[in-house]
Formats: structure tokens, C-alpha cells, sequence
């Protein structure tokens, strides 16, 4: 369970070591996380410094805040996340939206290396997420709830919010990039998904599958924190090509396509 105590705690900690406050935090997926080196006038501060904070165990997840300027914002980076296969719990995944909201972040960009699902799909497409399908089983909400930090019951409908979903569109196509649009299905992980389990998450309306983001997502309804959110197709689902799945393939494709998704992110952030 999150507690406004706790928030207050890792956000004081956070202005004391800050040069300004945020208005704009970022959140790096798996292979992504070379973004973060396109700030300037950064500080880098470990997730261990930080008052309740867990540590990303992750692969390729450098697991520290990166605070600095990216097209003319302040932003707040996450250069690595937590996610459930780490074996860390819902709210401990959630828990650093909370903070940033707290810091005064008034957007949230978040990022994700996914498997294609929808065959139209290539390996190296971006995909603005426009909802997901959380198979996870699981709330970071779950527990008694702090009315300081949200409403018991927030709605999901306007999730990934609307204006800035148009916003990263209209950057895709400053960009001369392709922005496709679909549904992200988020599992726990760490295997990758069952040919079948794929089968069955098309049919329930799915373009893309990963092992993140849905947390943060619903962090962010539950305290009012406006979301858009990217998917890198890095490798197509176990079954639509009928090929192994490796790590590998993954941080492959994403340092491929880096430098575009660079662009694409950093002008979004600037129309923010």
C-alpha cells in the first residue's frame, strides 16, 4: 500500500537534490534507455538513494532518475523500471508516478519495447498506445486506499489521455515517422507469451504484448496524471512467424530503431 507519508518522503528527498522541478516525466523501457543520455544539464540520482524506492534488476536497466532539459522542458527520466517478474508487487512498480506527480509533473511518457500482435505490424514500428488489456491479475490499487493520493474507484476510460495521444501524432508527423495505433496487452513475464496465449490476446482485441507499463498507467489515473504512452515493436509474438524469441532480438532492433524513436520522443516532449 502507497502512503502519502511515503510520497512526501522520496519527493522532498528528490527537491533537495534537484536543480528545478519537473514538468515532464519520462519512463524507459527495455533497450531505450540510451535516451536519457540526450538530456543536458542533467543530474543522476540511483533509485537506491531514493527514500522508498526499489532497485531495478532488470537487464539493460540502468535503474536511476535522470533530471534535465530535453527540447526546452524539464524533464524527469526513469532510465529503467521495475516490473512484476523482478518480483516486485503492483504499488512498488506504481510507486514512482506517485512521486513524480508529487514533484509537480503535469505529463507522463511512457515507453516500452512490445511484441506485434496485429500482423500488420513490422518489427521496428512505433505504436501509440490507445488503451490496454491488463492480463496481469493484478492493481498496484489493490489494499487499502490513501484518499491523499486518489479516488477509490478512478475511471480508465480517458487513460492514455486524448490530447496528448493527438500531440504525439502531430510529432510522428513532424518527424516523417509512422505512428501506429492499437492495444497493449500487458502480462507479468518474465517467459515470453504461448503461441496459443497470443492467439487468444488477438482475439480479445490486441495489437502488441509486453511486460510493463499497465502499472504506471493505472498509478497515473488513480492521482490525476495525464498519460501517453509508445510501444517499439522489437520482435513480432511467439506464433506469427513461427520463430524463437530471445532477449537479444529485442536490444537489437531497439538500438536499430533508437536514434528515430530518439526524434520521435524528444519532439513529442517538446509539444507537451
Amino acid at each position: 500500500m502507497i502512503t502519502k507519508k511515503q510520497v512526501k518522503e522520496s519527493a522532498a528527498y528528490l527537491r533537495s537534490r534537484l536543480p528545478f522541478l519537473p514538468e515532464v516525466g519520462l519512463v524507459l523501457g527495455s533497450g531505450l534507455g540510451p535516451l536519457a543520455e540526450q538530456l543536458q544539464d542533467t543530474v543522476t540520482i540511483a533509485y537506491a538513494e531514493i527514500p522508498h524506492f526499489r532497485i531495478s534488476t532488470a537487464p539493460d536497466h540502468a535503474g536511476r532518475l535522470v533530471c534535465g532539459m530535453l527540447a526546452g522542458r524539464r524533464v524527469i527520466c526513469m532510465q529503467g523500471r521495475l516490473h512484476g517478474y523482478e518480483g516486485y508487487a503492483p504499488d512498488e512498480i506504481a510507486y514512482p508516478v506517485y512521486v513524480m506527480r508529487a514533484l509537480g509533473v503535469r505529463a507522463l511518457v511512457l515507453t516500452n519495447a512490445s511484441g506485434g500482435i496485429n500482423t500488420g505490424f513490422e518489427v521496428g514500428d512505433f505504436m501509440l498506445i490507445e488503451d490496454h488489456i491488463n492480463m496481469m491479475g493484478k492493481s498496484p490499487l489493490t489494499g487499502a486506499n490513501d484518499d491523499q493520493l486518489g479516488t477509490r474507484f478512478p475511471d480508465m476510460t480517458f487513460a492514455y489521455a486524448p490530447v496528448l495521444r493527438e500531440k504525439a501524432q502531430v510529432a510522428a508527423d513532424a518527424c516523417g515517422l509512422t505512428l501506429r495505433r492499437g492495444i497493449y496487452c500487458g502480462v507479468n513475464g518474465p517467459q515470453f507469451e504461448t503461441p496459443a496465449e497470443i492467439r487468444a490476446f488477438r482475439t480479445l482485441g490486441a495489437d502488441a504484448v509486453g511486460m510493463s507499463t499497465v502499472f504506471e498507467v493505472i498509478a497515473a489515473a488513480h492521482c490525476g496524471l495525464p498519460v501517453v504512452a509508445v510501444s517499439m515493436i522489437t520482435n513480432m509474438a511467439a506464433g506469427v512467424l513461427m520463430q524463437p524469441l530471445s532477449g537479444a532480438e529485442v536490444n537489437e532492433i531497439a538500438a536499430r530503431r533508437g536514434t528515430d524513436f530518439q526524434r520521435l520522443i524528444t519532439a513529442l516532449v517538446e509539444k507537451i
